[in-house]
């Protein structure tokens, strides 16, 4: 059977057509719904928790969505269902009691969306409930002295007592304030705050859309009635901060594909959807059509990924197609509703800013093509017709599924995503795309950047440069500078590395990957020919080009690389199924420099223009700059 989207034909033009396509996303459900509708099961894959947490999840997390729809003076039908299964979940006596919440249990997550939709929905929800049933709600949100990672969950624990206290219920305002005084102690500047602890770099979309900013903008709008102070601080970092975030969208829609939980697909534009619900005007150029063309473009881009669902309609564990691979060990077959969160407008009236203010392009004649951001380690570009950024800072502060493919690549594009490691050793296996693979012989494994040891932003010459220190293995020590696209040559980006290694090592340098599907008959890429899709290596550089675009990788150094176009595992790719990257292969006895131009052109809907301009763009290489021939040897 095919995949069905339920977005697909949805215009996603007017608040009418959101609330159409949250509908088209709620009715699928139905079919799964447990007999007493506390509990939604969606698969047969497993994670890091017991399979009951896993199905409230796939209750839970949709209600992102449904108390915005309701909140908004829209119905659907199966709303009462939710509402049984709220009364029935929390019921230490029903045979669908969900079982008390332990010390970091992922049933604390789930709280945070039903607690935001008794805050904004509690007419439906919290009223349709008997006294009984509000003190087993009350009890089971009950989690002051669990223990809880120090992260963005400490969030879900104040929207659980937020649901509680806009009912007019017991709740706990002291755990409450220290869990957001703790929150606090995250913040870094200019509207970012890490997703932990102070020692490491982490920011990602957590650091956003995902829960941070996005819970920051629904708390100041439920809570500023009655904590008006914290509420506008809360305001005033989400101005700051969009000036940054809207630098990770490209004018098509896409964002950039970098960190973990990209299986939460649409909950990318969360930021813009809380922006609206909590009525933030922001700063110039980033008015009402800008911020509602933001959200409304990126959900018309998953609408036309049909394999981001099931056959049935429901949303799948991967990016744009089932995938476990790049999944986290958190992920369950309902987590990627946390997407829901994304239909908060719809709980703003008709005759707002957000919805009577007609949509606007992105507005890229006011803001730079390319900057730099100090806090997330970031230099962020739109030159070469794709939004990428270059990135030299982050690490994730526990174990993580494939965490060096979602925090440690050189480059993260919105066009040509990552891919992860599903082995480490075979090269082809372990994602040697946009980083810098080294090996100590045949029979060992490929490393590659996981964390630095040092990092920085230079501006170099008017130049942003990130500058990093690294060591994939014992002995074998790397400084590596990125230089974003120069305005002449835009299609390109610059890597130099300087490293010294103990023992002889074997490298292996990757560009972006694209698809090794030619036109017309979907078969493995060839060797190239003038015109054609294909692919190409030779002594210092290898391309290839397909439907998805044209990558390359040229030795521009005084090094012996030789190039080769390497078919990736399969289903590494979190954009494609089947890839291929552009590599340079080399060897070290002891010290080596090395100067990487990679080039990228993204397809576009019109294939004849990209198509006659990519052979162009590829053979005007990029200058060197004069203080990179100074600091290397000759």
């Amino acid at each position: 059977m095919k995949p069905f989207n339920p977005l697909a034909g949805n215009p996603l033009a007017t608040r009418d057509d959101f609330a159409k396509a949250c509908i088209s996303l709620l009715d699928p459900l139905i079919p799964s719904l447990t007999l007493g509708y506390s509990a939604v099961k969606l698969g047969e894959t497993g994670t890091r928790y017991d399979e009951t947490a896993a199905q409230i999840e796939g209750y839970a997390r949709p209600l992102w969505a449904l108390a915005a729809l309701l909140a908004g003076g829209y119905k659907w039908e199966g709303t009462q269902k939710f509402v049984e299964g709220l009364g029935n979940g929390t019921d230490p006596e029903h045979e669908e009691y969900w079982g008390v919440a332990l010390d970091t249990d992922q049933r604390m997550v789930e709280m945070c969306p039903i607690g935001f939709t008794l805050a904004v929905a509690g007419d439906h929800f919290w009223d349709g409930l008997n006294e009984r049933q509000r003190a087993n709600v009350a009890e089971y949100f009950d989690i002051t002295d669990r223990e809880m990672p120090n992260t963005n969950w400490l969030w879900f624990r104040v929207f659980a007592n937020l649901g509680l206290s806009k009912n007019g219920y017991k709740y706990d305002h002291d755990r409450m304030e220290k869990d957001m005084n703790h929150l606090d102690t995250f913040y870094r500047g200019e509207g970012w705050s890490n997703d932990g602890p102070r020692d490491y770099t982490q920011m990602d979309y957590y650091s956003g859309s995902f829960a941070i900013q996005y819970l920051q903008l629904l708390y100041a709008k439920i809570a500023g009635d009655v904590d008006p102070v914290r509420a506008e601080k809360f305001k005033e970092r989400a101005r700051l901060y969009a000036l940054d975030f809207v630098h990770y969208f490209h004018e098509d829609g896409r964002a950039i594909a970098f960190g973990r939980s990209l299986t939460y697909k649409f909950a990318m534009v969360g930021f813009w959807a809380a922006v609206a619900f909590a009525n933030v005007e922001l700063p110039a150029p980033l008015t009402w059509g800008v911020v509602k063309g933001l959200l409304l473009r990126n959900l018309r881009w998953w609408s036309k990924q049909p394999a981001a669902f099931t056959p049935s309609g429901t949303l799948t564990i991967g990016y744009t197609y089932p995938n476990q691979f790049m999944s986290d060990n958190y992920n369950s077959p309902g987590s990627p509703y946390w997407a829901m969160l994304s239909f908060a407008p719809l709980a703003v009236p008709a005759d707002h800013p957000f919805w009577t203010s007609p949509e606007e392009s992105f507005p890229s004649l006011s803001i730079p093509p390319t900057v730099s951001l100090k806090h997330p380690g970031h230099i962020v570009t739109r030159l070469g017709g794709h939004t990428f950024l270059l990135s030299s800072k982050q690490q994730c502060h526990y174990p993580l599924r494939a965490a060096d493919a979602k925090y440690g690549k050189f480059a993260y594009s919105s066009a040509f995503a990552y891919s992860v490691s599903t082995g480490s050793y075979s090269l082809w296996s372990s994602a040697p795309d946009s980083t810098l693979s080294v090996t100590y012989g045949d029979d060992a494994e490929w490393r590659t950047r996981k964390k630095c040891d040092t990092d920085s932003i230079e501006v170099i010459e008017g130049t942003p440069v990130l500058v990093s220190t690294w060591a994939p293995l014992e002995g074998v020590n790397i400084r590596t500078w990125l230089i974003p696209p120069a305005e002449e040559t835009p299609n390109w980006h610059i890597r130099v590395h300087h490293i010294s290694t103990a023992r002889p090592v074997k490298t292996a340098e990757g560009s972006f990957t694209v698809s090794n599907e030619r036109r017309g008959d979907n078969r493995e890429l060839e060797v190239y020919s003038e015109g054609e899709d294909g692919r190409f290596g030779s002594v210092s550089e290898a391309f290839a080009v397909s439907r998805s675009g044209a990558v390359g990788i040229v030795d521009a150094g005084k090094t012996s690389r030789v190039g080769e176009t390497m078919n990736m595992d399969s289903n590494s790719n979190l954009l494609l199924n089947r890839t291929v990257c552009p590599l340079l292969l080399g060897a070290i006895e002891k010290e080596a420099w090395y100067i990487t131009l990679v080039y990228a052109l993204p397809a576009e809907e019109r294939e004849e223009d990209w198509r006659k301009t990519w052979v162009n763009g590829y053979k005007e290489r990029p200058k060197i700059p004069p203080w990179v021939e100074n600091i290397v040897p000759h």
